[in-house]
């Protein structure tokens, strides 16, 4: 039993941000289930394009797929390789998945960040690659984007689990809370089940220090600002989980609890450190709190593994984290800004991802091209 095991213990489960399909093939996510309890798999634009787009690994299967199906438009191809290695990745998982009785065990597919400004769109893609995955330990990705929030909730309303990504603010992600309370409140007045119906709201941190350190560098905030290099984030998503918890103690979640809804679990994303002066674990040590998940990049697995420090830090000097945000206004350092700024970049790098996987794999059938 390692450092992994021990957050599971803590109410915290970890994910790996990462598939492909040669590391399924292997055993490796299988091996990971055995050994460090790990309990689902998200996956990208940015992730589907460095497995698809490089190397060979795909190449045959692209090839008997393109024999059968000469006309097919690229997406078409691309959906076909990227769902069968996230049914892959679901049927190694289906196990955990029945033995926490659908409370975890999810694999998570996206939908084309093409979409990220298209309710319609969104709702129709998610409808889609539901019903070809064929998986009920699948989560649809949906950005937590303006457009994004009404698609939530019509994709809870039709029975569709749903990873919220691209969470960056606390009242956006406040308001995919209550989105997904919404479709629940839907299906259970048509008399509907809730209960195995399951969310997380992916709050992206990292990314948000890397934005903030770099105005404090640049003078913002004055000498009174640096001491808040490194804090912000954190800070973030600390008040992010305070609200979380009195949001389940209302009266409108309680009353779906009592239907046996599960809660919409926060879930830490970007938590690789993108400062090589921050321990590399930093994202993961400071945010162990019940019923949270952490996605975590392979590399900085490993790193947890092997010097982690396992405790319930989440709820520790809330107050704290208060003052930091609350100083970070004082001082100019703009929050709402720079997560304005992340959702708009975020959206912008997994549309180029998917151009360029997209590209790829139109290379690897000229025809196609």
């Amino acid at each position: 039993m390692g450092r992994l095991n021990d957050l599971a213990a803590l109410g915290q489960a970890v994910w790996l941000d990462f598939v492909d399909r040669k590391f399924l093939a292997e055993g490796g996510l299988q091996k990971m289930v055995d050994e460090d309890s790990l309990t689902g798999v998200t996956s990208n634009p940015s992730i589907f394009e460095k497995a698809m787009g490089h190397g060979d690994a795909y190449d045959a299967e692209l090839a008997a797929y393109d024999k059968t199906n000469p006309e097919a438009p690229t997406m078409d191809r691309y959906e076909h390789l990227a769902i069968l290695d996230i049914q892959a990745a679901a049927d190694t998982l289906r196990p955990v998945y029945d033995r926490l009785g659908s409370k975890d065990g999810y694999v998570s597919l996206e939908v084309s960040p093409y979409l990220a400004n298209d309710t319609d769109g969104t709702i129709a893609e998610a409808q889609k690659l539901w019903k070809a995955v064929n998986r009920p330990n699948l989560m649809i990705k949906i950005p937590g984007t303006p457009a994004g929030v009404p698609a939530i909730a019509a994709t809870i309303d039709a029975g569709i689990n749903v990873n919220v990504t691209l969470l960056f603010s606390q009242s956006a992600y406040q308001a995919v809370a209550e989105a997904y309370v919404e479709g629940l409140e839907k299906r259970a007045a048509r008399g509907e089940p809730i209960d195995r119906i399951a969310s997380v709201a992916s709050f992206f941190v990292s990314r948000i220090d890397s934005k903030i350190d770099d105005k404090i560098d640049a003078g913002v905030g004055g000498d009174a600002a640096k001491p808040l290099k490194g804090k912000v984030a954190i800070a973030n998503a600390k008040l992010a989980y305070a609200w979380y918890e009195e949001f389940i103690a209302s009266a409108r979640w309680q009353a779906l609890a009592a239907k046996g809804a599960q809660v919409q679990r926060l879930l830490w994303a970007s938590t690789g450190t993108k400062n090589p002066d921050y321990p590399d674990t930093l994202y993961l040590d400071t945010l162990i709190g019940k019923d949270t998940v952490n996605t975590v990049p392979p590399k900085t697995l490993d790193a947890y593994r092997e010097r982690g420090t396992a405790a319930a830090t989440l709820n520790q000097d809330v107050a704290g984290a208060r003052q930091v945000i609350s100083d970070a206004e004082r001082l100019g350092l703009d929050l709402d800004g720079v997560t304005d700024t992340l959702v708009e970049e975020g959206v912008a790098s997994f549309s180029k991802a998917f151009d360029d996987l997209l590209g790829a794999i139109a290379a690897k059938h000229p025809a196609h091209a």
